[in-house]
């Protein structure tokens, strides 16, 4: 995990700025400028088209009783996607765009699904949710917390304050 993060956040920046000088040697500084102003305004406006897409197919789907065939993870890639293109860069804006190719984007995420579930079964990837319903505060919920090991002797107890009144 430390390589993908090395990866992402010091070597693929360096090499961006390697281009975009490279850019700017052969083109100039305004017009690498406005490259890079224009793919950000383009990668914002097309993230936000197939956002909007995706969020569409989701509803319909479930309007009509049935699970959206793009999942969460099109979604999530969609935002990534969009995010990359807003990031200034050449490799940050071309993997924006292929993430926002539908059928790229739907089988990188049946990759990431079955390396998910793969992960899963052998217990390398674990899954944690919370609970947000039913209690009588913000996420209370009225099932009994799993007993906790206690010494013996040990009680669990609430206190509360009265205050005198007068």
């Amino acid at each position: 995990m430390a390589k993908y993060l090395l990866l992402a956040f010091i070597v693929v920046p360096f090499l961006d700025l390697y281009l975009l000088v490279g850019i700017g040697r052969h083109l100039g500084v305004l017009p690498t400028l406005a490259l890079v102003v224009g793919m950000g305004l383009v990668g914002a406006s097309l993230a936000r088209r197939e956002g909007l897409r995706v969020v569409r197919r989701w509803q319909e789907a479930m309007a009509q009783g049935r699970p959206p065939e793009e999942g969460i993870l099109s979604g999530a890639l969609v935002l990534l996607g969009g995010l990359l293109l807003v990031l200034p860069g050449v490799i940050t804006d071309a993997v924006g765009l292929i993430l926002l190719i539908p059928a790229v984007r739907r089988g990188i995420a049946a990759r990431l699904r079955r390396s998910l579930e793969r992960g899963m079964r052998n217990g390398s990837v674990r899954v944690t949710t919370v609970g947000w319903g039913g209690g009588q505060g913000p996420g209370t919920s009225p099932r009994e917390a799993p007993p906790a090991s206690r010494l013996p002797g040990e009680v669990d107890a609430e206190f509360t304050e009265e205050k005198p009144q007068g």
